[in-house]
């Protein structure tokens, strides 16, 4: 078999691809108050900028809507698009194993020149970690893969526990260390607006650290067990058919009024307690924040079982070419956000209602990108350059026209 029998164009499942528009499209709402402010921000809404009326109304609904859901979203996909690339492979009489992890190496690749060159909140190295692992597990039954996914789901919220439970036996400079992270001084603020608004060479002294305890502390004790447990819950709920049209459009909407109101109350309790607790670092850091943790995984199951219902009923051709370009998108999110907040001078300037703007407007941007490309390309141009390092030859790009 020629190895060019590798590189087609793959069937693509519309509704994957729609949902996977959908996810990058609303990443970018959590993702901006990251690219607009100080680190501290994301996680303690208190630490700085205004958190007052429309403001405080934009970071609750992003809060419950968005934080973390979609990026679980995204994660349970990309444990689907294992199965489907190694079924891809197999059925053009080749193991996917060697094409597979040369995939994912370019994908660490691509994320590592990410992270440390443009930002540091990236996601893609932590997938082609845990996606290097998620491929051993491919073959296990849907049961399994959904125990073993809920099970690796719970041991970031059991290190919180831990961590906030033995606080009282930290030394004090640890201690110390952490009010810093979580409620900066001026000072500190300063720095990092400084830093991140200066030149090339101050954005770098502070992202390349910041990415390095993305790709390290935060991957181990929290983001790598999430990610690799929501791509094992991906491929189970996709091995059952979740993804396919076999269910009825009753069933998904049976599935999404049992859960999205379940999560949601867990998230808005969650919101209630921390206000309550004046987003002290003892509290919401570690505990304060499972409501939240736990929450969105009824959500992210709650918008698939939706998502599913709405391809039902509607084609929605424009999201979908936006989910074929999910990763030229997602990097081009990126350089949108970094020209306007690192280049233009502008990080720690725009409140959160201003950034809620902003990702309106680069939305409209990727809508209209997503379109234009497709019109005369068959992939997005990262997609056909991240296929081309993978099987080693060019596959066709420019779509022939009349």
């Amino acid at each position: 078999m020629n190895k060019t029998s590798l590189s087609p164009q793959i069937n693509r499942i519309l509704s994957i691809d729609i949902i996977r528009g959908i996810a990058v499209l609303c990443i970018l709402v959590m993702n901006i108050q990251s690219f607009a402010m100080i680190s501290a921000a994301y996680l303690n809404p208190t630490a700085y900028g205004d958190l007052t009326g429309f403001n405080k109304a934009v970071w609750t609904i992003s809060h419950v809507l968005a934080d973390q859901k979609f990026m679980s979203v995204f994660s349970m996909l990309f444990g689907v698009g294992i199965i489907l690339f190694c079924d891809s492979v197999e059925k053009r009489g080749y193991r996917p194993t060697r094409f597979y992890y040369r995939r994912l190496f370019w994908l660490f690749t691509f994320g590592l020149i990410h992270g440390y060159l443009f930002w540091h909140g990236d996601i893609l190295v932590a997938y082609a970690v845990c996606g290097a692992l998620a491929f051993l597990f491919r073959k296990l039954s849907p049961m399994i893969l959904l125990v073993l996914g809920l099970i690796i789901f719970t041991i970031p919220s059991f290190n919180y526990w831990l961590f906030g439970s033995s606080m009282e036996m930290w030394p004090p400079e640890a201690v110390d260390r952490l009010n810093l992270t979580w409620a900066p001084t001026e000072e500190v603020i300063e720095n990092e607006i400084t830093a991140l608004t200066g030149g090339l060479a101050a954005q770098l002294k502070w992202r390349i650290p910041e990415t390095f305890k993305m790709q390290t502390y935060i991957f181990f004790i929290w983001l790598g067990w999430r990610a690799f447990a929501m791509m094992l819950i991906g491929m189970a709920l996709f091995k059952i058919g979740i993804f396919s049209i076999g269910f009825s459009k009753k069933f998904y909407g049976i599935i999404s009024l049992m859960v999205l109101p379940v999560g949601y109350s867990l998230i808005i309790h969650g919101v209630n307690k921390n206000f309550e607790a004046n987003w002290s670092v003892e509290y919401s850091m570690f505990f304060g924040s499972q409501w939240n943790y736990f929450g969105s995984l009824f959500v992210a199951i709650g918008y698939l079982a939706l998502l599913m219902l709405l391809t039902k009923y509607f084609k929605m051709s424009l999201l979908s070419k936006v989910g074929k370009m999910a990763f030229s998108n997602y990097l081009l999110m990126t350089i949108v956000c970094t020209v306007v907040f690192y280049g233009f001078g502008n990080f720690g300037n725009v409140d959160r209602l201003g950034q809620l703007v902003i990702v309106f407007v680069v939305w409209t941007l990727v809508l209209i990108f997503s379109w234009s490309w497709l019109k005369y390309f068959y992939f997005g141009p990262i997609e056909w350059l991240w296929r081309y390092l993978t099987y080693g030859n060019k596959p066709a790009f420019v779509r022939k026209r009349n």
